[in-house]
């Protein structure tokens, strides 16, 4: 793929579109058609650079994500888990990234293509980032290496981020991401 004939600016400048037309219409009404009519692009130029909707929707939420895992190393686990709230926090963009990613969790059930790009593009390199994470506090004694928890800890982030909402009918903020990580994270990883 060529996705290096676009300029860093131009390739921005499509995945806030097809996030803002995500927002506005959700995965299944969102067409190529559109992205090029918002971008002024073709569709062919919009398949050069990208597989597909699937692939498109995916990097475009990668590209905007406040914060990745695998770029925090504060020197402790609270300290490390504590910047992820942060900085996902900063702009409100925890919010905004919830209310996408519950819509696509919606949208996966059909399409197992949209499944497929969000898990290799977007779910697993944080993963893989939060097990370093994780890894480094074993290092340093802060988690035991046999801590039954250890391999839940993705699913406790992102059951935070869907249950608040469903429950209480309000986004998962930094107030309450910090809460739950004393609550619930670290008492069950045990720090």
């Amino acid at each position: 793929m060529g996705r290096s004939r676009l300029t860093p600016e131009r390739e921005a400048e499509l995945y806030d579109a097809v996030l803002d037309l995500l927002r506005e219409v959700g995965y299944d009404a969102l067409t190529m058609d559109a992205v090029a009519a918002r971008t002024r692009s073709s569709k062919a130029t919009l398949y050069r650079q990208w597989q597909g909707k699937p692939e498109l929707v995916a990097r475009a939420l990668r590209h905007c994500k406040p914060v990745s895992t695998s770029d925090v190393d504060t020197g402790t686990l609270r300290g490390d888990f504590a910047e992820l709230v942060r900085r996902a926090d900063e702009h409100g963009k925890v919010e905004k990234d919830a209310a996408l990613m519950r819509g696509l969790g919606m949208a996966i059930h059909g399409n197992p293509d949209l499944h497929q790009a969000l898990r290799d593009v977007l779910l697993d390199p944080e993963v893989t980032g939060l097990n370093a994470m994780l890894q480094r506090g074993i290092d340093r004694g802060e988690i035991a290496a046999d801590c039954p928890a250890l391999r839940f800890t993705p699913h406790m982030f992102v059951g935070a981020l869907i249950a608040r909402q469903l429950m209480e009918g309000c986004p998962a903020d930094g107030a309450f991401l910090s809460a739950y990580l004393d609550a619930v994270v670290f008492p069950a990883l045990g720090v």
